[in-house]
């Protein structure tokens, strides 16, 4: 885990269930779900500042965080390790229980 990253590999987050008027990247399907920090890429832009032509920003680490489907959609007839990824910024991520 960098100095800047809050959650580590193996990580059991909780997406924020938060819907801004503004633009942003979190999938709808994944907000207020719990998945597991799989991937750290560093830290990249906020879609939020981007979207409005705001390139200062300092930015914030962004994770690949891997979803049970079976999680995310409970009718999901596959099998039960089959997961969904989505990179999601750390400011719409916190600790799950």
């Amino acid at each position: 885990m960098s100095a800047q990253s809050k959650f580590a590999l193996g990580a059991r987050v909780r997406v924020r269930s938060d819907d801004p008027p503004h633009h942003h990247r979190t999938p709808r399907f994944t907000r207020g779900q719990v998945g597991t920090v799989a991937r750290q890429h560093g830290v990249m832009p906020l879609p939020e500042d981007l979207a409005y032509g705001r390139t200062s920003g300092q930015g914030a680490p962004i994770y690949r965080v891997h979803f049970r489907q079976k999680d995310l959609w409970p009718d999901y007839a596959g099998p039960d390790g089959d997961i969904v990824s989505a990179d999601l910024h750390e400011h719409w991520l916190e600790p799950a229980p």
